[in-house]
């Protein structure tokens, strides 16, 4: 269709437009070093450009994020499609669909204001020594953020489940809940991996949450009770400095958005595959 065409377009204009900033920016400084360095201090003499720490705390918030919502997400989806009553549900899912309308800045005073100290409470409370702006306040507030996301799309795609295949397992004996785990949830599969990859998107690209709760130092740390910061972060820092536009400082951001954007396309296509299988073992279609 036309629309398809033009949003292909703008998708590869949008690819070469970073992709021709980058090759500068590599241009200017290492590309080994910029994957594998352990140090970001542009600005100063001297300076890095070495991106681990960026990706790692990427990596560290994102999973937190995940960790937190997929079970969360999943499971009140599962309750709202096949155990909720009717009047439960007509009062949950719009509740679900209001919250993720929210700002992430509200998101961002919620993680900073309410949820960090929690976590240096929580943290002291175990011995353990952890910082106000932490990975681990980050990420619980980003998976709190994207519950609706995953919730919703995949109350969705369980409900359109047909009511055929439940009858059919209720007929050789199944139980309400060996339905859902054996007949239910293979079939809906490829709709929850969809909504899954969505939520995961939206966590790669939040930047305000980080900033308020995270910070905005690269730090190369498992600990998710330290502070780091994310690749979107970054490259929001790097672009509103004061340095020429073909600076190395400036051209980073468009090294670090190439290295965003394929990581996104393998992302998503090890989704598609996924789907795939999904689809050919159970024959079900996604919404």
């Amino acid at each position: 269709s036309h629309q398809r065409r033009v949003f292909k377009n703008a998708k590869q204009g949008c690819f070469l437009s970073i992709l021709f900033e980058a090759i500068e920016f590599f241009k200017l400084r290492s590309f080994w070093y910029f994957i594998t360095g352990t140090t970001w201090s542009p600005g100063v003499i001297g300076s890095q450009f070495g991106a681990l720490p960026i990706f790692a705390g990427t990596f560290v918030i994102t999973i937190i994020a995940l960790a937190v919502a997929i079970p969360v997400g999943l499971g009140s989806a599962i309750y709202m499609s096949e155990y909720a009553s009717p009047t439960v549900r007509d009062y949950l899912k719009p509740i679900l669909e209001i919250l993720a309308g929210i700002p992430t800045v509200v998101y961002g005073f919620f993680a900073a204001i309410t949820v960090a100290p929690l976590v240096v409470k929580g943290a002291e409370f175990f011995g353990l020594e952890a910082t106000f702006n932490s990975a681990l306040a980050s990420g619980v507030v980003m998976g709190i953020m994207i519950i609706p996301v995953i919730s919703s799309l995949s109350d969705d795609v369980i409900r359109s489940v047909p009511d055929s295949q439940r009858k059919a397992a209720f007929a050789l004996g199944m139980t309400h809940g060996e339905t859902i785990k054996n007949i239910v949830l293979p079939s809906a599969m490829p709709g929850i991996i969809s909504a899954s990859l969505l939520g995961l998107s939206k966590a790669l690209g939040e930047t305000m949450i980080v900033v308020m709760a995270a910070g905005l130092r690269p730090n190369l740390s498992w600990n998710p009770l330290e502070d780091m910061t994310t690749v979107t972060v970054t490259i929001v820092n790097s672009l509103v400095g004061d340095f020429e536009f073909n600076s190395p400082e400036t051209l980073s951001a468009f090294a670090l958005g190439l290295v965003l954007f394929v990581v996104t396309l393998i992302l998503n296509m090890i989704s598609l595959s996924l789907i795939r299988k999904f689809k050919e073992k159970y024959k079900v279609n996604t919404l």
